[in-house]
């Protein structure tokens, strides 16, 4: 029962949400996709801080816990900076390079998913209402992440069809990651804790560094109002909802 939630939610974690993506950047329901980041930023939060932080803390002590989420967003911020690196050298002496381009976002997101997958496993091994909790951030920072994947592509050269192909494929790495962390897993049970914790330090990097800068650049009192509200809405979410 556990590899059937696993695989559910690593599904809508990685195809559905590209599907999801490109309905967004393809229909009038694009308009919508800014607001999906705030909403995002509050299920990420709340995921971290509310359920996958303290399930982590009742198996390590706080210090080891503090200290594998620094060393995360240490990892992840060191991650993000090379692909930075790689898609700066992909466009030197180029004007106009949609191949090198389109290849490092494929890879960097199939690389990216291959990890949620894996945590996705780790949470549901460990709990399964936390397993949901955690496919539930993953969703809602995927759909904003992959509009912006899929616009890049379309902007790169590739048709519609082949840049929801591309991301589609990048997407099925998380049931991969999900499939395989279920099988290695089982046999390191001691891993999961750290693994949670770095699914939190993941989250809160996504959310405070990527996510939240996008959201300042919107600065009149109408635009925070309805931040704050999707904030707290996407709490709720997490806080309520399971």
């Amino acid at each position: 029962m556990t590899l059937t939630w696993i695989f559910l939610a690593t599904l809508a974690g990685g195809i559905l949400s590209v599907l999801a993506a490109g309905l967004l950047s393809l229909t009038v329901l694009a308009r919508w996709a800014p607001r999906l980041v705030s909403f995002s930023v509050g299920v990420l939060l709340a995921a971290a801080f509310l359920d996958i932080l303290p399930e982590a803390a009742s198996q390590l002590p706080l210090h080891d816990v503090g200290a594998t989420v620094l060393a995360g967003i240490f990892l992840f911020f060191a991650l993000e900076k090379t692909a930075l690196w790689r898609h700066d050298h992909a466009h030197q002496g180029v004007v106009d390079a949609p191949p090198p381009t389109g290849l490092i976002i494929v890879l960097g997101d199939g690389l990216h998913n291959f990890v949620d997958g894996v945590l996705i496993a780790a949470a549901f091994l460990q709990d399964p209402a936390l397993g949901i909790a955690t496919a539930t951030a993953v969703i809602a920072h995927e759909i904003p992440q992959e509009v912006g994947d899929f616009m890049v592509l379309l902007a790169a050269g590739y048709s519609r069809r082949r840049a929801l192909l591309l991301n589609a494929l990048s997407g099925s790495m998380a049931v991969l990651g999900g499939l395989l962390g279920y099988i290695v897993l089982q046999d390191v049970q001691g891993a999961i804790p750290y693994l949670l914790a770095l699914a939190a330090a993941s989250f809160i990097y996504i959310a405070v560094a990527d996510l939240v800068p996008a959201l300042q650049k919107y600065r009149k009192p109408r635009d925070f109002a309805e931040q704050f509200a999707l904030l707290f809405g996407g709490v709720a979410v997490v806080a309520f909802g399971y």
